[in-house]
């Protein structure tokens, strides 16, 4: 079986830690939950700073930004590449918790 490639999400700090002692992350995106929203959003490496612009590129909260490296192969639950719009760009969608393991690095978001 192939490796799956890694796919990435930004959050802040404090949300990364209070899953880590919970087990699970949950957050979709900003200011959204995967209860609200049904799937965590996630990109790819190179999506990332687009998406990062427009999700926080007007951020100033207190919180350090850090980009969750996941496994794909560690999550768990479905992970479906799909677009907002039929023949769009596909990005990375978790159908559910990320379990902490799944989780292989944290980079700081710059």
């Amino acid at each position: 079986m192939p490796k799956l490639p890694r796919i990435f999400h930004i959050t802040e700090r404090s949300l990364w830690d209070a899953a880590r002692e919970r087990g699970a992350y949950e957050v979709s995106t900003r200011g959204r939950t995967l209860q609200e929203e049904g799937f965590i959003h996630f990109s790819t490496r190179e999506q990332l700073p687009r998406i990062a612009g427009f999700l926080y590129g007007d951020y100033d909260g207190p919180d350090e930004l850090v980009v969750l490296v996941v496994d794909p192969a560690r999550v768990g639950v479905p992970v479906r590449y799909e677009s907002m719009e039929p023949g769009g760009e596909e990005f990375p969608h978790v159908y559910g918790p990320v379990p902490a393991e799944a989780v292989v690095d944290v980079e700081p978001w710059r």
